[in-house]
């Protein structure tokens, strides 16, 4: 058994070995092309800032808080408000570079009935919205208040899906931006961009090792998000001197969040005319709020960067060796109307935070979220994120003050390349922002933490042909169809014993349990003491496994009994039971070993992971009525006799 375990994880090391040693030649040269320096960054005062903007950031579009309708702004404002009172926005334990890490930030799930969204090999379960479709309307999964708060979140999730529709080629809402920028620059005359002096080179050229050790989430993972900002590090860091830079121009799309609403109902979304941006009004941004330290434009316009090729790669992970033992097909590309599905709440309170870490490559400041790119999304659709500042959980005010507290600002960078300029944009309490076209795959953003606590709600178009409830019920009644039960004494036998049969009915087996019994019962049954929608679905799914664990043993029985037999078919059938055995005791061990780490020792009791699925209805500690490792020692002896 050993020998096979070792064999089978050797292919899989040695599939993500050649995947991280090529990111990390990628690394090591853009190093030694920065040198010790800092990669320069726009800001609004930054002369540029606008053409930097529409030349390689054209698809981020901002949409200002005085263009929300107000009432919507009340109700979800009010909504996140008692989201966090009831204690329902919780750190993740994710997985990075197979060790455990807690996200920075506290979150939750909102979304279509049965939708779930994977990161990190973390999948969350999403509270429903409660609208108005018939399947939620009338059921009691959470109480009023907790049910007002995710209609509020809901309308606005339909506010945007209708805004977004509406968006034609062109439109980017951000003229007005680009007048507030001019004015500032008219009122101030010429402001220089400057190069980043309080942040030195914390990687040099040791740099390697450092992100060895605290995990470089875009060179590991530049496909998976929004993970806390000391295990988000890409391996670029450093810059070069002000003549030398060369940028690119890249296509690439957000979507800036834009809603008006009807009193006590869904806000409907502005018309949008070519040329013309009807729901944003001037608003101008002011010098204290942020710090534009970029390229300067002396000698060098942006609108004159050149693109440099070589540097500009999109890493793409091979997303099926994280999904479990399920291999789906790319995700597909998005056609028709947008209709968001999930929406990932977020929220921050950079007081309660013992330490932030420096964005290391252009010193843009201390970071919320490091570096990413939101992941597991249908391609080619937008982000839509609403920003709002709010009280601290202590009840500290991020209004007044003797001074303007810094706000929160998104920074945007072309995925590696070390020779276009970043960008920073401020957000407003209220401020929406969208991510359009293929701004997420070929960019990647990062949260610049301000001085208050934050929320953010992040609607996206997650990609779910093997994310929801209907599916993998429908997986189940796959495997269970092999499964004949006599109605008389109740025993149970199989209907097909060919191999394509088994391996089809064993890989279900392990996606029920990796992909969903485990992750609800590592964190996604915390959020049932505040919503029971998923309650009743997840014993039912545990009562589907229970069924195949017997078909496993079945199949098993019928090789032990036809022992003598000749026949290829027999042996094909045990190296496929063996294979998926093998690969289920290995995952069953990594979950064993997750559930029992320090790091979630340290949870609540009612946030604690718990090593399930079991047997026994309410005795966790009973044993599982197979013991695995007999049961692969037995396949081996077969192995060995044939």
């Amino acid at each position: 058994m050993k020998a096979r375990q070792c064999k089978h994880k050797s292919r899989n090391m040695k599939r993500s070995g050649d995947s991280e040693g090529e990111k990390r030649r990628k690394r090591r040269r853009l190093l030694h092309e920065l040198g010790d320096q800092k990669i320069p960054f726009l800001g609004p005062p930054d002369r540029g800032y606008q053409q930097l903007w529409d030349s390689s950031y054209s698809g981020l579009v901002l949409r200002r808080s005085c263009s929300v309708p107000a009432d919507l702004h009340v109700r979800v404002q009010a909504a996140l408000l008692t989201l966090r009172r009831k204690g329902c926005l919780l750190r993740d334990l994710v997985r990075i570079r197979e060790r455990d890490v807690f996200t920075a930030v506290s979150r939750t799930l909102l979304g279509e009935p049965g939708h779930t969204y994977r990161y990190l090999d973390t999948r969350l379960f999403a509270i429903p919205w409660h609208s108005e479709e018939p399947e939620v309307k009338g059921q009691n999964c959470c109480d009023s208040d907790l049910s007002a708060a995710c209609k509020a979140l809901w309308e606005l999730n339909t506010f945007f899906s209708l805004d977004v529709s509406q968006l034609k080629e062109g439109d980017r809402l951000t003229q007005c931006v680009k007048e507030e920028v001019e004015a500032k620059l008219g009122d101030e005359g010429d402001t220089g961009s400057k190069h980043s002096e309080d942040s030195k080179n914390s990687e040099g050229g040791d740099s390697e090792s450092r992100q060895s050790e605290e995990g470089d989430t875009e060179s590991k993972h530049s496909e998976e998000w929004d993970i806390e900002s000391k295990h988000s590090e890409e391996g670029c860091s450093g810059s070069k001197q002000e003549g030398e830079w060369e940028t690119v121009s890249i296509h690439s799309s957000e979507e800036g969040e834009s809603s008006e609403a009807k009193p006590g109902g869904v806000p409907a979304a502005p018309e949008h005319n070519e040329g013309k941006c009807p729901g944003l009004a001037p608003k101008a941004i002011s010098g204290s709020q942020t710090k534009g330290v970029g390229l300067p434009v002396q000698g060098k316009p942006v609108a004159k960067m050149k693109h440099i090729s070589d540097h500009h790669v999109e890493d793409k992970e091979e997303a099926a060796s994280r999904q479990g033992c399920s291999q789906p097909s790319p995700p597909p590309a998005c056609t028709g109307p947008v209709k968001f599905n999930v929406t990932l709440l977020n929220y921050m309170d950079p007081a309660a935070m013992s330490q932030l870490k420096e964005e290391p490559y252009y010193g843009m400041g201390k970071m919320a979220v490091g570096w990413h790119h939101d992941e597991n999304l249908i391609s080619h659709t937008p982000v839509a994120v609403y920003s709002y500042s709010c009280h601290s959980d202590k009840g500290e005010s991020s209004e007044g003050g003797s001074g303007e507290k810094p706000c929160w600002r998104i920074g945007l960078k072309v995925a590696w390349d070390i020779h276009t300029p970043g960008l920073t944009l401020p957000l407003e309490s209220g401020d929406c922002y969208y991510m359009r076209d293929d701004l997420n795959s070929t960019h990647q953003h990062c949260v610049l933490a301000g001085e208050s606590a934050r929320f953010s709600s992040t609607h996206r178009v997650a990609e779910c042909s093997s994310g929801t409830l209907t599916y993998i019920q429908s997986r189940c009644q796959e495997a269970l169809s092999n499964l004949r039960t006599d109605l008389e004494t109740g025993s149970h036998s199989l209907v097909s014993l060919l191999p394509t049969t088994l391996k089809h009915c064993e890989e279900i087996h392990n996606e029920v349990e990796f992909e969903w019994l485990r992750q609800y019962w590592f964190q996604g049954r915390r959020f049932a003491r505040f919503c029971s929608w998923w309650t009743g679905p997840m014993e039912q799914l545990e009562k589907d496994w229970k069924l195949m664990e017997t078909m496993t043993m079945l199949f098993l029985e019928t090789l032990e009994e036809e022992e003598g037999q000749e026949g290829e078919g027999r042996r094909e059938m045990a190296e496929t039971l063996l294979s998926a055995l093998t690969d289920r005791h290995q995952q069953r061990q990594t979950w064993r070993d997750r559930c029992h780490s320090s790091l979630a020792q340290t949870l609540p009791p009612e946030e604690a992971p718990v090593d399930r699925p079991f047997w026994g209805v309410d005795d966790p500690s009973m044993p599982l009525p197979f013991d695995l490792a007999d049961i692969i020692n037995r396949v081996e002896s077969l192995l060995w006799r044939m």
